[in-house]
C-alpha cells in the first residue's frame, strides 16, 4: 500500500474539544488552502472560498455565535450560552469553506456544490496528512443568517462546512463503516 491510501483508509475525525495546539504555521496554512482548492471545478468557476478563524478572531467570532444565539432563545441557561461562545474557539484554527455556487448557463449548481464538499475533503486529507487532526462541522450556526451576515457572507453564499484543524495525540476509535456489498452494485450484473 502507499502513505495516501494508508491515509484515507484510515482517516478519522477528532471531537472539536481535543484539537489542542499548535495550529498550522502560517506556510502550512498556505499548503492547505492550495491543496484544498485542486479540486475538479467544471467551468473552473471556483465556486468557493475560504474564512480563516485563528487567534482571537476565533473568540470574537463565536461571540457573534453566541449573541446570536441568545437573541433566538432568550431562555437559554449559562451552560447553553458558554458553549455556545466558544463554537469557534475550541480548535487552533478553523477555516469556513463558503460554497459561492449559482445559476450558470453551463455548470449545474448541484456540480458546483459537489465542488465546495470536495474542497473541504481536500482540506481535511491535507491537513491530515501535514500530522494535524480535524473534524467537518456544521451545526445550526452554519445556517443562521445572521451569523453569515456577520462573518461576511453574501446572500447567495452557503457555508459547506467549518473545519476545524489542531493537534491530537489521543487515540481514536473507528466508528462503524458501511460494507462493500451494501453500498455497491454493478451495473448490468
Amino acid at each position: 500500500m502507499n502513505a495516501t491510501i494508508d491515509l484515507l483508509k484510515t482517516r478519522r475525525s477528532a471531537p472539536a474539544l481535543s484539537l489542542m495546539e499548535p495550529g498550522p504555521t502560517p506556510a502550512e496554512l498556505e499548503t492547505l488552502l492550495t491543496a484544498a482548492s485542486r479540486v475538479p471545478d467544471h467551468g473552473k468557476l471556483a465556486p468557493f472560498r475560504f474564512v480563516v478563524f485563528q487567534g482571537e478572531a476565533r473568540m470574537r467570532a463565536s461571540e457573534i455565535i453566541a449573541e446570536v444565539f441568545t437573541k433566538a432563545h432568550p431562555e437559554a441557561d449559562a451552560d447553553q450560552l458558554r458553549i455556545e461562545g466558544k463554537r469557534l474557539a475550541l480548535a487552533p484554527l478553523v477555516v469556513a469553506v463558503v460554497s459561492r455556487a449559482g445559476p450558470n448557463e453551463k455548470i449545474p449548481e448541484w456540480e458546483q456544490v459537489l465542488t465546495s464538499g470536495a474542497v473541504c475533503m481536500n482540506l481535511i486529507v491535507a491537513a491530515n496528512a501535514l500530522g494535524f487532526a480535524t473534524v467537518w462541522l456544521t451545526e445550526w450556526y452554519a445556517y443562521d443568517r445572521a451569523v453569515l451576515d456577520r462573518f461576511g457572507l453574501a446572500a447567495s453564499e452557503k457555508i459547506a462546512g467549518f473545519v476545524h484543524i489542531g493537534r491530537n495525540a489521543m487515540a481514536r476509535d473507528d466508528r462503524p463503516r458501511p460494507a462493500l456489498a451494501d453500498i455497491v452494485t454493478t451495473f448490468g450484473a
